[in-house]
C-alpha cells in the first residue's frame, strides 16, 4: 500500500488513523481539511479544490484523510487502498464533542491555519444525518472500486486496533524476509 485513502464520518477517527499509518509505513501524510479551508473557515473554490486534489494525488506515496465527495472519485481512482471508517453516529458525536473540549477555540494540528475548532448546529446535524444522507453515496462509490484495490471497512474501534496490529505483523514479516 503506497496510496491510502481514509474516509468516513466526522469524528470516526480518520485523522488519528491516518497519522498512525503514515508514521508506521513512512508515507506522506495529507489532511485534506488543511488544504480545503482557508483562514476564517473560507472554503476553496471548486476549481481551486479540484486543482489542489489533482496535485496531491500525483505524489508517489500518501495517506490521505477526508471525504469531500466532489473529488472522491478521482481520489478513489488514484488510491491503491481505501479504508472506510463506518462507525456509529453516537460514537462520532461523542468524539466530535471530545475534540471540541480539547481544541475549542484553537486550530487543530490537522486543520488549516486560522480555522479554530468550533461547533454549531449545522455541523451537529451533518454528523447526526451522515448515516442516512452521506453514507449511501460513499457506499455506492465504494461498490465501484475495482477488485485489484484493497477496500477495508472498519466498523468499530476494536476493528481499527486489529487492523493496525495486522499491519504491524505484515510489516514485521516483510522486514524479516528482507533481512534473511
Amino acid at each position: 500500500m503506497q496510496k491510502i485513502l481514509i474516509i468516513g464520518p466526522c469524528g470516526a477517527g480518520k485523522t488519528t488513523l491516518a497519522k498512525e499509518i503514515a508514521a508506521f509505513l513512512h508515507l506522506e501524510l495529507i489532511h485534506l481539511d488543511a488544504y480545503y479551508w482557508k483562514p476564517g473557515w473560507v472554503e476553496s473554490t471548486k476549481e481551486e479544490w479540484h486543482q489542489t486534489v489533482n496535485t496531491l494525488i500525483q505524489q508517489d506515496t500518501w495517506v490521505m484523510d477526508g471525504n469531500y465527495q466532489g473529488t472522491l472519485p478521482q481520489r478513489l481512482q488514484a488510491a491503491d487502498a481505501v479504508i472506510f471508517l463506518d462507525l456509529s453516529r453516537w460514537r462520532c458525536l461523542w468524539r466530535v464533542m471530545k475534540r471540541l473540549m480539547r481544541y475549542g477555540g484553537r486550530t487543530r494540528p490537522d486543520m488549516a491555519h486560522g480555522c479554530p475548532e468550533r461547533l454549531n448546529w449545522e455541523f451537529l446535524r451533518y454528523v447526526w444525518n451522515f448515516p442516512e444522507r452521506h453514507r449511501p453515496i460513499l457506499v455506492e462509490l465504494l461498490d465501484q472500486v475495482p477488485d485489484e484495490k484493497s477496500l477495508i471497512v472498519l466498523r468499530s474501534p476494536h476493528a481499527v486496533t486489529e487492523f493496525l496490529n495486522q499491519l504491524q505483523k505484515e510489516r514485521d514479516r516483510s522486514y524479516a524476509l528482507t533481512k534473511s
